[in-house]
């Protein structure tokens, strides 16, 4: 492995530290201001018994400054960070030129991306 190559693989390395902290820092802060909104209002934002669980209505929700909404985003949010850190490992792998975890973890995020769909279609 070339010393450019190392180098490159180390910052993909840090970028997904990175994707990581602040992944989870966002939802962090998406959840709190959604339970300040809650604290505050008093109020979901929802009759009882009625909850978003579809992105769009979720997105919809938030943009009505709906507390529960905003936390579902937060919640959403905290479960696409490491998504995102399998989607930038790809991207490492092949930098590496290793054939055998690009495959492995190209079929990991299919796994995960299947076990969303079956989720959201419930």
């Amino acid at each position: 492995m070339t010393p450019e190559m190392k180098k490159e693989i180390d910052d993909i390395e840090k970028i997904i530290g990175k994707i990581m902290q602040i992944g989870v820092l966002i939802a962090a802060f998406v959840i709190v201001v959604g339970i300040l909104d809650l604290l505050i209002t008093g109020s979901t934002g929802y009759p009882i018994g009625v909850h978003p669980h579809a992105p769009g209505t979720i997105l919809q929700g938030v943009m009505q400054f709906k507390s529960y909404a905003i936390m579902m985003l937060g919640i959403f949010l905290l479960i696409l960070t490491p998504v995102l850190r399998v989607v930038v490992s790809i991207y490492a792998f092949i930098k590496e030129r290793d054939r055998l975890y690009t495959w492995i973890t190209t079929i990991v995020l299919i796994i995960l991306i299947i076990a969303m769909v079956i989720g959201y279609l419930g």
